[in-house]
C-alpha cells in the first residue's frame, strides 16, 4: 500500500523489525518522503496516536510498504502493543 497524508496506519513488526511486539504504534501520517530509498521502503512523518485518539509525539519512521496496514478506526490497535496513553 502507498500511504498518503491523513492515513491512520498500524506500524508494527510487519513494517519494520524495530516496531515488533510492544514497540508497535498507530501513526497519523502527515507527509510521505519522495527521496529515493531502497526498493519497497519509505520514510513517513506523522504523529503517534494514543488510546484516547490524541497525538502524543511526532515521529519519522522508515518502513516497508508491504507491511503497512490502514487502521479502520481508532479502536483498531496493533496486537500486543503498549500504545502511549
Amino acid at each position: 500500500m502507498r500511504p498518503s497524508p491523513g492515513d491512520l496506519l498500524i506500524i508494527d513488526g510487519r513494517a519494520s523489525v524495530q516496531f515488533a511486539g510492544e514497540r508497535a504504534l498507530m501513526l497519523n501520517v502527515v507527509s510521505v518522503c519522495d527521496r529515493p530509498t531502497y526498493a519497497g521502503w519509505v520514510w513517513l512523518t506523522g504523529y503517534v496516536i494514543n488510546r484516547a485518539g490524541r497525538a502524543t509525539a511526532k515521529r519519522e519512521v522508515y518502513v516497508q510498504f508491504a507491511g503497512l496496514r490502514r487502521a479502520s478506526t481508532l479502536n483498531a490497535r496493533p496486537s500486543g502493543a503498549a500504545i502511549l496513553s
